[in-house]
This record gives structure tokens, sequence and C-alpha cells, in this order.
């Protein structure tokens, strides 16, 4: 509650007045990476840490924001020329602009905001901030009337338009849609969801980040899609029907691997397999196997090294060293060249696994790691 405390002081330091208190999480993805935008399913949540914001309408067509994070105040009028110069207002004012876009309303307001989500970590921060301003704007000027899809796609809008990410729905999904003790099963190409419970009894789910990001990263990604679509361009000369990756069989990529490049099929193989794994996943966690669940998760990571190649020598690190700890689950987090490891690990091996990671690691590479223990949570919400 500190920080909901220190927001609540600021506010009415700035503002002389009270406003309402909403908030929303960052989130994990335990299996299904890269297969966003291949049209197949991802299976995040949200976590326990995010973005809390208090917000009151004041009456002006202006937006007053306090980040006590950056300890930055702004000012900008909603229409498409004050467009804030400096990068985090962006989200807001994107937000706004999205709300509005859409037929939505939205008028001036103060507000102040903090967040307890590691930057940098690939927990998704920026995703957290739009769903949580979407959610409180959508309460205060138009009667939650927005839908919760149209809510995460507006987050995903801010960030397309006015941040220039071209990222899919995942984060911002997760954001929204959360619930407590609940992993999201989420079908990318209809946005059909399910929840799966996911509380592993004797089991804690820890995250290692690396502290470090390779460069490689966005050139990288923009390759590896072109490759999946040079896969699909030549797999629906055979099965017309085939709009994304996750609509192939892996037979139908075996007849045409005479016809594209050795890394497009590699590339094409994992995404094809990774959708299936998150079935699998699914299926585990129905029966209470997490066993299954920790070796779909090594799987995912072999892929991800060897065939999606976007893994790099720290992160295949940690993965090794978990496997020699006996942690029944370890992968890369995330997009790759760096971040975070998700790992489960069975509450009798957390201590000396953990050790292990701190000692060996900064003897490996010269510096420390960082890491997370994580609680699956609810998303966007109003703070009584």
């Amino acid at each position: 509650m500190e920080m909901k405390t220190k927001i609540r002081e600021k506010f009415k330091s700035l503002y002389k007045t009270e406003g309402e208190v909403f908030a929303s999480a960052g989130r994990i993805n335990l299996i299904g990476e890269h297969t966003d935008y291949n049209g197949g399913y991802v299976f995040p949540g949200a976590i326990d840490c995010g973005i809390m914001v208090e917000i009151k309408p004041n009456g002006t067509d202006k937006v007053k924001a306090f980040s006590l994070d950056y300890d930055e105040y702004v000012e900008f009028g909603l229409t498409e020329e004050d467009k804030p110069q400096q990068h985090w207002p962006r989200y807001i004012f994107g937000v706004c602009r999205e709300i509005i876009k859409r037929g939505g309303k939205v008028e001036g307001f103060d507000c102040a905001f903090a967040g307890d989500v590691p930057l940098g970590a690939g927990l998704s921060s920026s995703a957290a901030l739009e769903s949580a301003f979407a959610f409180a704007l959508n309460e205060l000027f138009n009667g939650g009337t927005i839908d919760k899809f149209e809510l995460a796609k507006i987050g995903q809008s801010t960030e397309h338009n006015y941040c220039g990410v071209k990222c899919g729905i995942m984060d911002q999904f997760a954001s929204i849609f959360g619930k407590k003790g609940c992993l999201i099963r989420l079908n990318c190409k209809t946005l059909e969801h399910k929840y799966f419970p996911f509380d592993p009894q004797g089991y804690k789910v820890v995250l290692i980040d690396s502290c470090v990001k390779h460069e490689l990263a966005s050139s990288a990604y923009n390759k590896r899609r072109e490759s999946c679509e040079n896969a699909v361009a030549a797999i629906r000369k055979n099965h017309p029907d085939v709009e994304f990756l996750s609509d192939a069989k892996r037979v139908w990529l075996e007849e045409v691997r005479e016809e594209i490049p050795e890394e497009d099929f590699l590339r094409a193989e994992y995404v094809i397999g990774e959708v299936q794994r998150v079935l699998d996943v699914c299926d585990a966690l129905e029966r209470g196997d997490y066993e299954t669940v920790g070796e779909m998760m090594y799987q995912t990571h072999f892929g991800m090294s060897k065939l999606y190649e976007v893994s790099c020598p720290e992160l295949d690190f940690l993965n090794k060293l978990a496997r020699k700890c006996d942690v029944t689950g370890s992968r890369v987090m995330g997009g790759g060249f760096g971040g975070c490891t998700i790992n489960l690990v069975k509450e009798e091996l957390y201590d000396k696994f953990i050790e292990a990671v701190k000692e060996k690691f900064p003897a490996e590479f010269g510096h420390d790691v960082k890491i997370y223990d994580v609680v699956i949570s609810d998303g966007a919400r109003k703070v009584e």
C-alpha cells in the first residue's frame, strides 16, 4: 500500500483535491513465444506489480500529469497537435486520442501515477500504463461502456501510433483481462480466450533477469517475421486456406522444404511446434501435471535458441543451470536476445537454485542478475 499512499499524498499536494485510484498489471507469458504475429496462441497472466494512478476530471480541456517515477510534471491538450515531446506522456496522450478517435469521450483531468513493474525486464510496464489509463478514462468519462477488448486495442494502437512500436495484442490483453490465480490462453487470430487456473502447489515461479539486452533485437525481430511470411506463402500454394503459420501442419511445411531457405524452414518449424506446445501445456494444467508443463518450457527454450535463434549466451547459461539444479521448467521469456528466463521451481529446490544463479552467473559474465518472484494477479481495476 506504500505506493498508493505516496501517489495520494503527491496528488493532494499538486491539485489540492482527491481523485479516484485505478491500477493495472504487468504480465508474464508462461509459454507461446513469437506465436502472436503468427496467429497462434499465447498463455499470459497478469502479475502482482504494475501501475497505479490517481485521477480526477478538472473541468478544462487540458491534461495535467505527474510521474512519481520520473519526478516530472507535464501538461498537454487533447488534439493531435498537442502531442507531448517527452516519451512517457505520449502513452497517456495516445490513450486519450485513441478513445476520442473511436467516438469515446475524454475531457481534461489531473493525475499522478507510479509503478513497481521492473523496467527492462520484459514484464510490459508500458502495457500496464496504457491499460490503467484506458480503464480509468473509460470509467470516468464513458460510464464503463467501452468493452474490455476495445480497451486492449486502444493500448495496442497507442503503441503503434504514438510510441513507434508495432506490438501484438498479448501485453495489453493480459493487463486488461488478467485474473488472480489464472493464466489466459489467448488465440491471437480470433481473440477467443479461456482462463486456466494456475496455482501450482509446492512450486514457485521466478524470473531471473540477465540484465542484458543485445542490440540485435529489433532488426532480428523483423527478419524472423519475414521468414515466417515466406514459409506461409510457400505453404499456401498447396493449401490456399493457410493464412498464418498457426494454420499449418508440420507435414505441410515438410512439403515445401526444398522451396524455401533452410533458415525460413527452421523458423517455421519452431513456430508450428510452439503453437502445439501451448495446447499441450493447457491440457497438462487441467490434469495438474506440472512436470509436463516444465518439459514443454525446456522444449520452447531449445526451439528459441537453436531453431528461431533468438537466445544469447547469458540466457542459454541460465537455462542449462536450471536443468542442473533440477528446476522443473525454464525458458527465455519475451522476444529474446536478453531479458529474463521464467522458471517453474519446486519449493524445496528454490533456495539451492537461487544460490547457484547468484554465484555462477557473475563468475561467468561479470555482473549480477535480478530475481523476481511472480504471483499471478488481477488486471485493470478500480482500487477501493
